[in-house]
């Protein structure tokens, strides 16, 4: 047979050459391209296309006309579900099959309306596909859903018998068999004689085909046999469908009859053919006598024996007074039995091929098939089978005693990679490791320029020789330098502007200093750092943190007393700068100005930063003639040099980036939960529905409990970070859930640290943590930031932080001391996190985001300047290289706006500006964070003790009236929700559920006017509704 050469395109320009038969269809070139082509294997859905016109998958190359020059071209694709519809069941009154079936036409087209354009008469379908063109993607029931049961088949004709059914109904006579209606169903038939996944809509035995061999292009490898059960099946599903629209019972005599009737059409099926049907998948097929009850076999497609003279007086009508079952039921039915029938088939086949060693199907027939079944030694294989795939159904359910392991034994990280493998992680879930080499250090000897004070401090922590960074980095600072440090997590950052601050501030006792957190936890191990190193010095340097948890008496004593203030941009903005005056002595005497983390300083929190800093160096420099030197700290960051000029608006920065520490061996974990899941599919072979899988096991959370319960029982310190408040709340709740059975005496080793907690619960969790008393925790990003958590074993990370940075920098957390590390990834089922699980190159070799900000954001710039105005008066000449070009403007849009009033020179430059706006402290009004001010207090009423403090936004949401509230694992239960207190009282209460909440918003129509009346000459007018929204909170109960 002659062969043609077909080349292939793609819109990139990649091109290749395929030489196939004439009478290869174009689903089996797509297969060859899968196999040869890298664009077609890289996407796994594409279409091919020839002159314009997209080809239809049962097209053949013959029917094609090739000139000199022309190809395919192949155009990936995206698959979109469509929406569920709801569909109403519905029942007709089957009094008269005509009337019957007008009706059912009637509410069918209403239940399947969104159905209706694609619905056409089998004919032109025909048509379509001899032309060797056609919508593939239009074909009959595509990814639609009917009422819970799917009718999903991907690039096959098997919607066929729903527009076959349709189109008979929609006929005049209504008859399946006449004589154009034979023959449509003669092509269903043929459609539909290959044994595929009811799921995948592929070959069975082509998958398995193609997992042993990577080598089989066929479109179907069924043989003959086979063939003929399938069909049969087919057929005995249609009619009984049709027979059950006209109100008839499936007999035997009405089945020969059918079957007499086809055989002129060309149809060979027999009734030696239903019977092994029965033989074979006697709960799908079963024939009853005349008196019994088919109800009793209602999950059966049941076929009732009667002789031929019992066949007028058994007329098959259903008993009078009895209703049909409704169109949408009957689908459902269909597609029901044709699932148990094709993996109940599959089934045993495959237990047949294991037991007597058959390589495939072409090595024994259907007598032998038949013959297995008849055997007794079948049903216990069967039965066998069954328990066992109950017993991993159960043992795969969430805290059952198989994935758990109770052994406490001490594990390394390394170890734990591999015990990871083999018990929780046995279902594939471990997609990807990637080692990460250890690093050795550059050491250099502490600098002479230090002083004896210096060295003593470093020595008393135990440096006897700093980093090459380290020491580059101090050099610079000591040297009157701004400087930015930009290494990896973990590589004593710390040290290269404590040392050089200390140093200064030894030299001159006057000097002071300011750090800038972005977070409180990360100011708390800062201040416990500086202590440490403090001791060493000989004269006293008072440090203390002045944030919101800051007492009163202690921000007195600070103001007066302190050289070293650690706070965060919050309190700069709303309580240092616009009370300046209070803060006078430290701005007079301000030398060095630290940022840390300052990689979180981006996006709007940037912004709003970059321009509070801009305000400190003008008060500086106008009011107290400081010009304190910068230093910044970053770890995740593509652009740090540019980043921090932006940021504090400098002129000049030194950037030390020559990573001098050492490193440790890290493992990096993909874990994907969904894996497992998808991989259900597969065994719909031996009849499981993977799709209907509800394991919560397999949830991200719950395995991600289970990773965490895992660390803590082997001895490993773990943070496992959580994307939300709650994902904290609940991983704890679970973990602790699996201690309890498998090492109770970790159960209390574990806690929760996140934002709204009161600040006495903070310092305690953090002080335990950092001691060594707790052993793991669920936090937030609020750990995220530069930490020194002390010796962390690893971190968990559930679901993708939103930035590769962020992800190295919560990764970064673990494997400090020099000391090997894990870090697992658990993905959730959304597109990013299931992106980087199928390409983990994009995560490890792929390169970390840059920082951004816009200083000269108009909105922000105003927020400021009036901000600005009210510390000291704006000045153009002045203050346009604090502020940027932008300046003149947005002083006469506040000017505008009543914010600003000026002196009368009429020098435009001259000029000085004032605030005389209404607010006291304008500076309370702008959030920087987008935070609220407004918080609620959540007390335990049994033992009247704040528990912690919620937004107000959140208060209506999460401690509304019957609400269960989550606390370090604990469920409390929402007794009062006082709005004029601000106070939502609660109980601890054991409960087996938690609640959510779901709003929305309602607008009803009350009234209309019209605002002007209409004439023949007039077109334009319009309505003026009057509309009422009425929001709603629903409670939910899951």
């Amino acid at each position: 047979m002659a062969v043609k050469e077909i080349e292939v395109r793609t819109l990139s320009g990649e091109s290749t050459t395929i030489t196939v038969s004439p009478e290869t269809t174009i689903n089996d070139l797509k297969h060859l391209l899968k196999l040869s082509f890298a664009p077609a294997t890289s996407s796994p859905n594409f279409h091919l296309f020839f002159k314009g016109t997209k080809l239809n998958l049962q097209c053949k190359v013959s029917s094609l006309a090739f000139q000199s020059g022309e190809f395919f071209v192949l155009i990936p694709f995206t698959k979109k579900n469509k929406p569920q519809v709801e569909n109403p069941s519905f029942s007709n009154d089957a009094s008269a099959a005509s009337s019957f079936a007008d009706s059912t036409y009637s509410d069918m087209m209403q239940e399947f309306s969104y159905l209706r354009d694609n619905s056409r008469k089998f004919s032109e379908g025909n048509n379509n596909n001899s032309n060797g063109h056609g919508d593939d993607d239009d074909d009959s029931f595509k990814s639609r859903r009917i009422q819970g049961g799917n009718i999903d088949k991907d690039e096959r004709n098997e919607g066929h018998p729903y527009d076959l059914l349709w189109n008979v109904l929609r006929s005049s006579d209504r008859d399946l068999f006449e004589e154009k209606n034979c023959e449509k169903f003669v092509e269903v038939l043929q459609s539909m004689n290959c044994l595929s996944s009811p799921y995948s809509g592929k070959c069975m035995l082509l998958s398995e085909a193609i997992f042993r061999t990577s080598d089989d292009h066929a479109s179907c490898l069924c043989p003959t046999w086979l063939r003929g059960l399938v069909e049969a099946f087919a057929l005995l599903s249609i009619l009984w469908a049709f027979l059950q629209l006209q109100t008839e019972r499936m007999t035997t005599s009405r089945l020969k009859q059918v079957l007499g009737h086809l055989e002129k059409f060309g149809v060979g099926i027999c009734m030696e053919d239903i019977e092994h049907l029965s033989v074979l998948c006697p709960k799908v097929v079963y024939f009853v006598n005349n008196d019994m009850e088919p109800k009793n076999f209602s999950n059966a497609l049941v076929i009732t024996h009667s002789s031929t003279k019992e066949a007028d007086k058994f007329a098959s009508k259903l008993e009078a007074g009895k209703t049909c079952r409704s169109l949408s039921k009957i689908f459902n039915l269909m597609k029901k039995w044709e699932s148990s029938f094709k993996t109940s088939l599959w089934e045993t086949i495959k237990l047949l091929m294991s037991k007597k060693n058959y390589e495939n199907l072409l090595s024994f027939s259907l007598e032998d098939l038949l013959l297995f079944v008849k055997k007794g030694d079948y049903v216990l294989e069967r039965n066998e089978a069954k328990r066992a795939r109950r017993s991993s159904s159960s043992a795969s359910n969430s805290h059952s005693v198989k994935r758990r392991c109770h052994d406490t034994s001490q594990l390394l990280p390394s170890e734990m990679v591999e015990h990871l493998r083999k018990s929780i992680g046995s279902d594939g879930q471990m997609v990807h490791v990637e080692k990460i080499g250890a690093r050795k250090g550059s050491y250099v000897e502490i600098p002479n320029e230090l002083s004896d004070k210096s060295k003593s401090a470093l020595k008393s922590i135990g440096i006897n020789k700093l980093y090459s960074h380290q020491a580059e980095s101090i050099m610079a600072s000591l040297s009157g330098k701004n400087v930015v440090v930009a290494t990896m997590t973990s590589s004593g950052k710390s040290v290269c502007y404590n040392l050089p601050v200390l140093e200064a501030l030894s030299h001159n006792l006057s000097s002071c200093a300011l750090y800038l957190f972005p977070t409180k936890a990360l100011a708390q191990d800062q201040l416990r750092a500086l202590l440490t190193l403090t001791n060493g010095f000989d004269c006293g340097i008072n440090i203390g943190v002045y944030d919101g948890d800051t007492s009163q008496k202690e921000r007195t004593w600070l103001r007066e007393n302190a050289r070293l203030l650690i706070t965060n941009p919050d309190m700069l903005h709303m309580a240092i700068l616009p009370l300046h005056r209070q803060f006078s002595r430290i701005l007079s005497n301000l030398s060095f100005v630290v940022i840390d983390e300052a990689h979180a300083y981006k996006g709007a929190f940037g912004c709003h930063t970059a321009l509070i800093l801009r305000r400190l160096r003008r008060l500086c420099s106008h009011v107290y003639g400081s010009d304190p030197s910068f230093v910044f700290c970053t770890a995740t960051s593509s652009n740090p040099r540019e980043h921090c000029m932006e940021l504090a608006n400098l002129s000049t920065l030194e950037l030390i980036e020559k990573d001098g520490s050492p490193s440790s061996e890290k493992f990096f974990v993909l874990w994907n939960p969904v894996l497992p899941l998808r991989t259900e599919l597969d065994k719909s072979e031996f009849g499981i529905d993977g799709r209907n899988a509800s394991d919560k096991s397999l949830s991200p959370i719950s395995e991600v409990s289970h990773l965490f319960a895992e660390m803590v029982q082997h001895g490993l310190r773990c943070i496992a970070f959580c994307k939300s408040r709650k994902l904290c709340e609940l991983v704890l709740c679970y973990t602790r859930e699996i201690l309890e059975e498998v090492a109770p005496h970790h159960v209390n080793s574990i806690c929760a640290y996140r934002a709204g907690y009161v600040s006495e619960d903070r310092r305690r969790i953090e002080s335990e943590f950092f001691g060594g008393k707790l052993c793991g925790i669920a936090a937030t990003n609020a750990l995220e930031l530069g930490i020194d958590v002390g010796h962390i074993d690893v971190t968990l990370h559930l679901g993708f932080p939103g930035s590769i940075a962020s992800l190295w920098q919560q990764a970064g957390r673990s494997g400090r001391r020099e000391r090997s590390s894990l870090a697992v990834y658990v993905a959730f089922e959304g597109p990013l996190d299931q992106y980087f699980m199928k390409f983990p190159q994009k995560l490890f070799c792929g390169p970390i985001e840059c920082c951004h900000i816009d200083a000269q954001n108009q909105q922000v710039l105003e927020q400021h300047l009036v901000c600005a105005a009210l510390e000291h008066p704006l000045s153009l000449l002045y203050d346009e290289k604090y502020f940027g070009s932008g300046l003149s403007k947005a002083i006469n849009a506040l000017k505008n706006r009543g914010y600003l009033t000026s002196n009368p020179s009429n020098d435009s430059l001259s000029k000085i500006w004032s605030y005389m706006g209404h607010e006291k402290r304008p500076s309370r009004s702008i959030s920087i964070r987008a935070i609220e001010a407004e918080r609620y207090i959540v007390i335990d009423k049994q033992l009247n003790e704040t528990l912690e403090e919620i937004e107000e936004s959140r208060a209506f949401f999460q401690v509304y009236e019957g609400a269960v509230y989550l606390h370090q694992g604990r469920t409390y239960l929402v007794k009062d929700l006082d709005l004029s207190r601000k106070i939502a009282y609660c109980e601890k209460a054991v409960m087996d559920y938690y609640t959510k909440t779901r709003d929305y918003t309602d607008i009803h129509i009350v009234g209309g006017k019209i605002m002007s009346s209409f004439s023949p000459s007039q077109h334009n007018f319009c309505w003026n509704w009057y509309a009422k929204a009425s929001p709603a909170i629903h409670l939910g109960f899951p």
